[in-house]
């Protein structure tokens, strides 16, 4: 799989990272939909009928860019429109809607690790997994679930990359086809997902969540019962490594080694 740098229809090159900053430094407009796209962005506006009292917005956690070219289809699309390719640039980035999941793809992806980082689990799967290729897309529903309970924003659209190099259909139709049936259940179980008022920080609400995958996913088949003990492991590693005295240990090391240049 190659991802390139994408032009714009001027023949620009796209600066992903800018436009992702750009992205997560304005807020994101979840609580109601502004048909201009994102009215925060040059060139746009709040259309007649926004309330007033939600112009404010909400703070960005994710950016969540776009691919030109080759598409990200999944197996079976693929070997239906083994030719297809993506060349429409659209100029806009719009916010998700609260109560909406999306399929998010972690090639042209940023996020404030201070808002979401707990919740950036790409999953327990690949080699050894009875499924892949879905690691992604699992965390970015946990994202959006613990964004609109938080009250967080998650943009989607520009910047796009491009991606020249299709991965092959048969390999990850091997990869993908438990997740295609589990899907069908596991989008209705992130759908009707809740969390309650006690759940107030990221890691609360991951640690919600994977209860509940063990309870409500852990019938489906014993791996989703191995999924939620790795959420919870993994929240735990978070915490180790991102507690005070772990960044203190960690700027103590970078100052010794400075000393001893």
């Amino acid at each position: 799989m190659a991802l390139q740098v994408a032009k714009d229809p001027t023949g620009k090159d796209i600066d992903a990272l800018a436009k992702h900053i750009q992205n997560l430094l304005c807020p994101s407009t979840p609580l109601f939909f502004n048909t201009l796209y994102d009215p925060y962005q040059e060139g746009a506006d709040f259309v007649r009928g926004y309330p007033f009292s939600l112009r404010e917005g909400v703070p960005t956690a994710v950016s969540h860019g776009l691919w030109l070219n080759i598409p990200d289809y999944d197996a079976p699309t693929q070997l239906v429109k083994p030719r297809e390719r993506n060349g429409r640039y659209v100029d806009a980035v719009m916010t998700i809607p609260k109560g909406s999941l999306f399929p998010m793809c972690g090639m042209n992806l940023a996020f404030d690790r201070e808002l979401i980082g707990p919740a950036m689990y790409f999953g327990l799967m690949g080699d050894g997994q009875p499924i892949g290729r879905y690691d992604d897309m699992w965390a970015g529903w946990c994202v959006k679930v613990i964004c609109d309970h938080l009250g967080l924003g998650v943009k989607t659209g520009l910047p796009y990359i491009w991606h020249s190099k299709a991965s092959n259909p048969f390999v990850n139709l091997k990869k993908e086809y438990k997740g295609i049936f589990w899907q069908e259940d596991i989008i209705p179980f992130f759908q009707a997902a809740k969390l309650t008022k006690e759940c107030d920080t990221v890691q609360k609400c991951y640690i919600s969540l994977s209860q509940q995958v063990r309870e409500k996913l852990g019938k489906i088949d014993p791996y989703f019962t191995k999924l939620a003990d790795a959420m919870v492991t993994w929240i735990e590693a978070w915490d180790m490594l991102n507690s005070k005295d772990s960044k203190d240990s960690k700027e103590a090391d970078a100052n010794s080694k400075l000393k001893g240049k």
